[in-house]
């Protein structure tokens, strides 16, 4: 129950093998995501809080469902067809995650079901013309789908009535080691990547793409989140940490595709992303600062979790030379990112 009276409901997709994740109507938020470690034993290896109504303060939109904009949008405005667009600021002088009242603060109309092999969940949002700035009445539908195969997929889908720009996705942290377990420097990963956007000071793309290559942003083969991430760089100075959005190697545009293995040597834990998205936003948790009470009475500190953003680029709208994110009437958005739970030995 929310402060203002509203029910949040929370559902539970299981499978045959114990993976077990729980989402709220609330903004479509991934609370719980408990996977088995390299021994058969469970945790919960996601950061959120017990209470619903923590979501709405100092939430740093934790499992959250993001739009109707994912990233950031500079100055809080693009133009579209010649008219311009002032958006909800929320981020310094920039727009951020879909404004101040987003889809994560938003309830889904959210219906279940389930067969012998899998588990959705399927939640419908309508945002009115106009919404946090945005034109066009935008119906957004999202089903997670929780498989015996240990992956949980995000089917995303938009339709528009008006010319508008869409970029959705999930803002799950992660830590392998479980929710509570502290930091996640010595997870390794693989980032499929050759190229990033390198940002400016305030964390927006400067519309150039470049080479990871000698870089502490090269994550082609894999290495431990902690061991670059304290050089003297300038993008790792202006995210405090890696925050930023690599262009994923792509063979088929329209197919999901390897993006990113994350492993943990204390668990055995390991997470396998998959997306048919041009991007993914990179980001080691660099603004945790242990103000929030987590589930349990978790305190999450800098760097306790990780997430991986699957994406247009940040800033799309002004930087033409990027993928378009306009959706017009007619046409449908659809992108799908599929998260596989594992674990192994070595």
């Amino acid at each position: 129950m929310l402060d203002d009276g509203r029910e949040v409901q929370v559902f539970t997709l299981r499978n045959a093998q114990g993976t077990s994740v729980e989402i709220l109507d609330l903004g479509g938020i991934i609370v719980t995501l408990n996977t088995a470690d390299r021994n058969g034993n469970f945790a919960d290896i996601t950061l959120g809080f017990d209470n619903p109504e923590q979501y709405f303060s100092a939430n740093p939109f934790f499992g959250t469902l993001v739009g109707r904009y994912a990233n950031r949008i500079a100055g809080g405005r693009f133009s579209l067809d010649g008219q311009e667009y002032p958006l909800a600021i929320n981020n310094g002088a920039n727009a951020i995650h879909g404004g101040l009242v987003g889809f994560d603060k938003r309830i889904w109309q959210a219906t279940s079901s389930s067969n012998d092999s899998e588990a959705e969940l399927h939640l419908t949002l309508i945002s009115a013309d106009g919404d946090q700035g945005y034109p066009g009445t935008l119906t957004v539908n999202v089903t997670y789908t929780l498989d015996d195969g240990n992956r949980l997929t995000i089917d995303y889908q938009a339709s528009t009535d008006e010319a508008t720009i869409v970029n959705l996705t999930n803002h799950a942290y992660f830590n392998l080691n479980g929710h509570d377990s502290g930091s996640i420097l010595e997870h390794e990963i693989m980032i499929n990547a050759d190229r990033y956007t390198p940002v400016n000071v305030n964390s927006i793309p400067i519309g150039e793409i470049v080479s990871v290559a000698g870089t502490p942003l090269d994550f082609r083969d894999p290495k431990p989140i902690g061991r670059d991430i304290g050089m003297d760089h300038e993008q790792l100075n202006f995210g405090s940490g890696f925050d930023h959005n690599f262009v994923l190697n792509k063979s088929d545009a329209d197919v999901p595709e390897l993006a990113a293995v994350v492993y943990s040597a204390t668990t055995g834990r390991t997470l396998t992303t998959y997306t048919d998205q041009p991007g993914m936003q990179f980001y080691t948790g660099n603004f945790l600062n242990g103000s929030a009470t987590g589930k349990v009475g978790a305190v999450y500190n800098r760097r306790n979790g990780f997430c991986l953003e699957t994406q247009h680029y940040p800033d799309s709208p002004n930087k033409p030379d990027f993928p378009s994110t306009v959706l017009r009437p007619g046409e449908q958005y659809r992108t799908q990112t599929v998260f596989e739970f594992g674990s192994r030995d070595f």
